[in-house]
C-alpha cells in the first residue's frame, strides 16, 4: 500500500505537468541529513514541459536534476520522494499533501480528490519559462557592486549560495520600479536606514544612478562601524561617488535634504518602528521596509477576546508578527499613506518576506475627516491588542 501511495504522488505530479497544471512540489523533512529541501518545478526544454528537481544541500549548494515527463522516468522522482517524510504539491487545480509519520505510516492527503479534478480539467496555457532562457532580472550579476559584496564571480556568475540573495535583491529592485512614477525624476534623495552589509543600498543606488540615469544622493546609516567601513571602501572602488555610509543611531540622523525613498530591510523589531516613524516625519514619498524579529507585541499583548490564539506560543507569534505589521501599516495610513502589505521573495527562502510599502497621498490633510478615522481606527485597534493606547513603539 506504500508504494502505492507514492507512485499515487508521483503520477499526480507528472499529470499535473503534462496538464499545464502544476505549479510546484516542496519536498521537506529529509531523511538525509546532508539535505535540506527540493523543490520540483515545470520547465521547458527543448520546445517539450519537463519537470526540474532543485535539491538544497546543507553546504549551501543546490543541484539540479531534470525529469522527462514518460512513464519511465516516474522511477526516477520516486526516488527523490523516497527521501523525504513531507511533500506539498501545488496545482492550479488544488493541493495535496504527503505525509510520513514517526511511526512509518504513509498518507496522501487530498491527493484522490486531487486526480480527479486534473483528469477532468482542460490542458493549460504551455510552460514558457525555458531552461535554456535565462530570466530576466533587472541585474545579471555583472554590475561590479555585486562582485565586491560577493554575491557573483568576477565573470558574472551568481554563486550557488548567493541565489536567494540575488533574486531578493532583484525582487526589491522591481518593487521599487512599481512606484517609480511617485518619486521624482532626474534627481533623487534616498536613505537606508538600518542598512547593515547593504546590499540594497548599492543595488537602489545603481538602479536610480546607473539605470535611470538620476542624479543619486543616498545615505545608509548603521550602527556596525566595522561594516560601514567595509561598505564606504566598496562604494570607492566601485565609483558610487552619491552613495555614503554613516555609522550611528538612526534615531539621532538628520539631514538638510530630505529623502523621497527610505528603504529598510529586516530592521530588527523595534528598529523598524523607528525606521517608518522617521521616515513619515521626513514626509517621504515611498517607504519601503520589510521587518525582522517581530518581539514587542508577542511580550506585551493582553487581549481577553484573543486568548483562545494567545495561549499557545507558536500561534501568539503568529499573530503579533502579522498584527504589529498590520499596527504598523494603519499607524502610516493615518499619517497620510496608502499602504500595502507584498510578498518580497518566495516564503519557501525565507520567513522574513513581507515587505510594508507606504506611498504618501498628494495634498494629504491631517485634520481632514478621513485622517481623524484612520487615527481613530489605529488607536482602538493598538488598544483592543494592548490596553495601553500610548505605549510600545507600533
Amino acid at each position: 500500500m506504500d508504494i502505492l501511495i507514492e507512485q499515487q504522488l508521483c503520477e499526480t505530479v507528472f499529470l499535473a505537468a503534462k496538464k499545464n497544471a502544476l505549479k510546484k512540489a516542496v519536498f521537506s523533512k529529509s531523511k538525509d541529513k546532508t539535505i535540506i529541501k527540493a523543490v520540483v518545478s515545470p520547465i521547458s526544454l527543448g520546445g517539450s514541459t519537463c519537470l526540474q528537481a532543485e535539491i538544497f544541500h546543507a553546504d549551501n549548494k543546490a543541484t539540479h536534476k531534470n525529469i522527462a515527463l514518460k512513464e519511465q522516468d516516474i522511477a526516477v522522482l520516486l526516488d527523490i520522494v523516497n527521501s523525504f517524510s513531507q511533500i506539498n504539491v501545488y496545482t492550479r487545480e488544488g493541493e495535496c499533501e504527503y505525509r510520513v509519520s514517526s511511526k512509518g505510516k504513509r498518507v496522501l492527503l487530498g491527493g484522490d480528490k486531487l486526480i480527479r479534478k486534473l483528469s477532468s480539467a482542460a490542458d493549460g496555457t504551455p510552460v514558457t519559462a525555458a531552461n535554456n532562457r535565462k530570466k530576466s532580472y533587472i541585474l545579471d550579476g555583472s554590475e561590479p557592486f555585486l562582485t565586491e559584496l560577493g554575491v557573483s564571480d568576477k565573470s558574472g556568475r551568481v554563486y550557488d549560495k548567493k541565489q536567494s540573495k540575488f533574486r531578493q535583491i532583484n525582487r526589491f529592485l522591481e518593487l521599487v520600479r512599481d512606484v517609480e512614477d511617485k518619486l521624482p525624476t532626474g534627481k533623487i534623495r534616498i536613505c537606508d536606514l538600518c542598512c547593515g552589509k547593504s546590499y540594497l543600498s548599492f543595488a537602489v543606488y545603481h538602479y536610480f544612478a546607473n539605470v535611470k540615469k538620476y542624479e543619486v544622493s543616498m545615505t545608509g546609516i548603521d550602527l556596525k562601524a566595522d561594516v560601514i567601513e567595509y561598505c564606504s571602501e566598496v562604494a570607492k572602488r566601485v565609483g558610487f561617488d552619491g552613495l555614503e555610509f554613516i555609522c550611528g543611531d538612526i534615531n539621532d540622523y538628520h539631514t538638510d535634504t530630505l529623502p523621497s525613498l527610505v528603504i529598510s530591510l529586516h530592521a530588527c523589531d523595534v528598529a523598524t518602528d523607528i525606521v517608518l516613524k522617521k521616515a513619515a516625519q521626513w514626509k517621504a514619498d515611498v517607504i519601503l521596509s520589510t521587518p525582522c524579529c517581530h518581539h514587542e507585541l508577542n511580550h506585551s499583548i493582553d487581549c481577553e477576546a484573543l486568548s483562545f490564539i494567545t495561549d499557545y506560543s507558536m500561534l501568539r507569534q503568529k499573530l503579533c508578527d502579522a498584527a504589529t505589521d498590520a499596527l504598523r501599516l494603519k499607524r502610516l495610513e493615518a499619517q497620510g499613506y496608502t499602504t500595502a502589505a507584498l510578498e518580497l521573495i518566495d516564503p519557501d527562502e525565507t520567513p522574513k518576506n513581507i515587505m510594508l510599502r507606504a506611498v504618501r497621498k498628494k495634498n494629504f490633510d491631517e485634520n481632514s475627516d478621513a485622517a481623524k478615522k484612520a487615527r481613530e481606527e489605529y488607536l482602538a485597534a493598538k488598544k483592543f491588542l494592548c490596553g495601553d493606547a500610548d505605549k510600545y513603539h507600533f
